[in-house]
């Protein structure tokens, strides 16, 4: 049950390159292109990929475990399973190179470098958080890392990263604009607005659709008339690719040429990330629209990091003990967020009153 990786030209449609963990019809008379040629990571850039995944399901682990304490109020999606994705991007890309996403976010903050210590802390209402506690995980930002945010909204960082690419494409600096959204957000009209103005100014953007399948609740076979996803990009003449999500190897490789093809003044690209949550849409979710046996097939011969791990026990002779060493450090680092997140003090008072007017520039 392999996931399909399969490129779109603008103009193409697709014939299926082969199974995926859920049915995925596409439909059209065109072609398209099977990637078979997935490249080998050296020892170190497993090793990274490794630890850097790792960092990202133990924390949402600890998240969703405060959630169930108590100590992280509101929303709370996470990532789990989905990791592959974002750590692939951010090895394809360069530094200054943005990111923009929605609510699922807590693994695109650290990917991208945030601290576990603020990111837990904004999620627990702590003034030692990226909004000072304010924001929650809807709401957190980092200029210094650029990333602009987990956006509530569904699908309004799609035309807001779509702008971050003006922005670069107005200033001529060279970066890119990498915007993540779902596949239940790839049916929102604002989406085919923003994809129509970067196409017809050829503004670098790459459009990340992480289909998980379920988008809020409900099978992609249910929601989508057109369950190809790379391919909604093709009336306006932008590539599109599907990407095996599950696979970092692939995810780097297909990031590195869509973010190439942006940055060369090309303009978009869409890149499907067929990938799964395991957790349901948000921690008050029970998840009872798909079985148990289908989201432990998941984990059981797809799951991002145990395919990593796997690869270094085989081919680079890691051992058990220096995997024990790396999940130790990352528990270390992922319990010392949870700990600074619960004593943390919580905002004062006076914070209701700020960052509501921008505050005019002292002369």
């Amino acid at each position: 049950m392999a996931i399909a990786a399969r490129k779109t030209k603008a103009g193409d449609s697709a014939k299926v390159a082969g199974k995926t963990p859920a049915k995925t019809a596409t439909r059209g008379k065109s072609e398209s292109k099977a990637i078979s040629n997935i490249p080998v990571f050296d020892k170190e850039e497993e090793l990274h990929a490794y630890r850097e995944m790792l960092l990202i399901r133990r924390f949402e682990e600890k998240a969703g475990q405060m959630y169930g304490m108590g100590l992280i109020g509101g929303f709370c999606h996470l990532y789990i399973g989905q990791e592959a994705v974002v750590i692939g991007m951010q090895m394809a890309s360069k530094e200054g190179d943005q990111i923009i996403t929605g609510y699922r976010d807590h693994g695109h903050m650290l990917a991208c470098g945030m601290e576990s210590r603020g990111v837990m802390a904004e999620l627990t209402g702590r003034r030692g958080g990226y909004s000072r506690g304010k924001g929650g995980s809807m709401h957190m930002f980092s200029r210094e890392k650029n990333f602009y945010g987990g956006h509530g909204i569904v699908g309004a960082q799609v035309s807001l990263g779509a702008g971050l690419g003006f922005a670069n494409w107005y200033r001529q600096d060279g970066r890119v604009s990498m915007a993540y959204f779902g596949d239940g957000a790839a049916n929102q009209g604002q989406v085919y607005e923003s994809f129509n103005m970067a196409q017809l100014w050829k503004l670098p953007v790459v459009f990340v659709i992480e289909n998980n399948r379920y988008a809020m609740g409900t099978s992609v076979n249910r929601a989508s008339a057109q369950t190809d996803f790379s391919r909604r990009g093709v009336s306006f003449g932008i590539p599109g690719e599907q990407v095996d999500g599950m696979d970092v190897r692939a995810v780097r490789a297909a990031g590195q040429r869509a973010i190439d093809h942006a940055r060369s003044g090309k303009g978009p690209y869409i890149l499907e990330m067929q990938t799964y949550r395991y957790r349901g849409h948000s921690m008050s979710d029970p998840a009872k629209y798909r079985s148990k046996d289908e989201v432990q097939r998941m984990r059981e011969e797809h799951d991002p990091i145990e395919q990593v791990r796997g690869r270094l026990t085989r081919e680079h002779k890691v051992g058990e003990d220096e995997f024990k060493a790396i999940d130790a450090k990352v528990r270390e680092i992922v319990n010392d967020a949870a700990e600074f997140a619960t004593h943390d003090p919580e905002p004062d008072v006076s914070e209701l009153f700020t960052d509501i007017l921008l505050e005019p520039t002292q002369a």
